[in-house]
């Protein structure tokens, strides 16, 4: 009588290791995760590869409001809530955890691959990341800035920052509601070009040189650990012009660059940006007074 918290790595339902697809198989009931992250496929596929015709989506509302609906059946039998990537990078996993061990509920996380280790396959090296964001979607009335201070600790360390790009599944339409019906708006999914953008603006809101748009190498990724995966190096200008093709995406604000990344991220660079590499395999931006990064 367990809860089992399973990672689904980042593509499809081939992804899940032997000992999750086994846990999966055994357990009393089974959770699918669609708040935090979404995978390229649909449960149908899911429930085929696992043999279970019985996997519950549990959404924001539910895994908000609704989430001892998971945790406690776990007292009675082993109960199995996937999550997609790894199952220990959002908060929101870590407070169901909390939750069922406060109800003596026995919880084992069974990890896989997540999008904090994905971004490596660029050449970015993990230690010399900082503090990772998050980067909400604005709109008319609410643009917040509150990752900028967190980019600029990261980068006067010379530390990178992963930035996580805002998601919207299940999102009510209020004005549809305020006319007495339950309507949720099409699925949103945040791209690289959106954030350089509002990036650009939190830095002109913020004024604090925490990055410059003009100059700052970022890397963008597209659908990290998929055969399709797409990763473009450049600066935010030049970033928010790329095509990046589907959802996911999330980007790469880079603090202090080792020689080793540098030579990584070459094929990655956008086709004829100002960014170079020289002889020495130092990144210099081309300027009219050609500075070093």
């Amino acid at each position: 009588m367990v809860l089992y918290i399973i990672g689904l790595g980042l593509h499809d339902e081939k992804d899940i290791t032997v000992r999750g697809l086994e846990l999966i198989q055994s357990s009393k009931k089974v959770f699918l995760e669609s708040y935090t992250s979404v995978l390229s496929i649909g449960k149908e596929r899911l429930e085929r590869f696992y043999g279970r015709d019985d996997i519950v989506v549990a959404d924001r509302d539910f895994v908000e409001c609704h989430a001892e609906e998971i945790y406690l059946p776990a007292k009675d039998g082993s109960v199995s809530f996937l999550v997609v990537g790894d199952p220990v990078c959002a908060t929101t996993h870590s407070d169901i955890i909390i939750r069922a061990r406060e109800e003596d509920v026995k919880v084992e996380v069974v990890h896989n691959a997540s999008v904090m280790g994905a971004v490596g396959c660029s050449g970015l090296q993990l230690y010399n990341f900082g503090q990772t964001v998050s980067i909400p979607y604005f709109d008319e009335k609410w643009r917040p800035t509150s990752f900028y201070p967190k980019i600029k600790y990261n980068r006067q360390g010379g530390m990178h920052t992963l930035c996580l790009l805002d998601i919207k599944v299940k999102e009510p339409d209020f004005e549809a509601m305020k006319r007495g019906k339950t309507v949720y708006l099409p699925p949103r999914f945040m791209t690289v070009n959106e954030s350089s953008e509002q990036l650009i603006e939190a830095e002109k809101v913020r004024n604090g040189s925490a990055y410059i748009p003009q100059k700052t190498l970022c890397v963008g990724f597209a659908r990290l650990g998929q055969p399709d995966q797409c990763i473009i190096a450049g600066t935010l200008e030049e970033l928010k012009e790329q095509d990046f093709g589907s959802p996911l995406h999330c980007m790469v604000i880079c603090g202090e660059v080792h020689e080793m990344e540098l030579e990584a991220l070459r094929p990655y660079l956008v086709e004829n940006s100002k960014f170079e590499i020289d002889s020495e395999g130092e990144l210099f931006y081309q300027d009219e007074s050609s500075n070093k990064y």
